[in-house]
């Protein structure tokens, strides 16, 4: 696979409820966590890039938005929802969540080049831990698909398929912290400030 189109996917459509509201809204430095999920994205290659709401309903920019009704059932409906509003001549998908909001877009570039050099799978890696985002081939969305039950994304196929998987180190273009509670958005405001 060297050639073809890499779209990206960002799943947006929890509830936040730890957090008090939905992440994809949230607001960092004036820009929409989807928003800034989005830039992460099409900044890294990927187009089209699809986002998968639930909770909140917004307008994109420079995506595709797709709602999914069973949003509260966890990340897996969200995964299986985007994977199905892919184009068809998508050779690859870069999987992302709004809720890490200081990933680098050069971590979804070496994704990408990872697949170029001939992966089929390929995990950003940080401090040796496998984290997000998560590049999958076409010849694998429908076993994630698949897989992605309650609030399990891909990790299922990844513990599945652990010879397909490439890592690729991205500690130097990102942190994978999440935001979660209202004291990860104001930790994340104060390293800003």
């Amino acid at each position: 696979m060297t050639r073809g189109a890499s779209a990206g996917l960002l799943l947006a459509a929890g509830g936040g409820s730890r957090l008090g509201a939905p992440k994809a809204l949230v607001e960092l430095d004036g820009e929409r966590l989807v928003d800034r999920g989005v830039r992460l994205l099409r900044e890294g290659g990927c187009h089209p890039v699809v986002v998968v709401l639930g909770a909140a309903d917004a307008q994109v920019r420079g995506a595709v938005v797709v709602r999914n009704p069973d949003w509260r059932t966890g990340m897996g409906s969200s995964l299986r929802t985007g994977l199905a509003a892919l184009p068809g001549d998508a050779e690859r998908v870069v999987i992302a969540l709004a809720d890490q909001p200081s990933i680098g877009p050069r971590a979804v570039l070496r994704l990408v080049e990872a697949a170029r050099l001939g992966a089929s799978v390929a995990v950003a890696t940080y401090a040796g831990r496998r984290r997000n985002p998560v590049l999958v081939a076409r010849e694998h969305f429908a076993e994630v698909a698949g897989l992605a039950v309650g609030d399990t994304g891909a990790r299922a196929f990844l513990r599945a398929h652990p010879e397909l998987v490439v890592e690729v180190p991205c500690d130097d273009v990102g942190d994978p912290a999440d935001i979660d509670t209202p004291g990860d958005l104001a930790a994340w405001r104060r390293r800003r400030g």
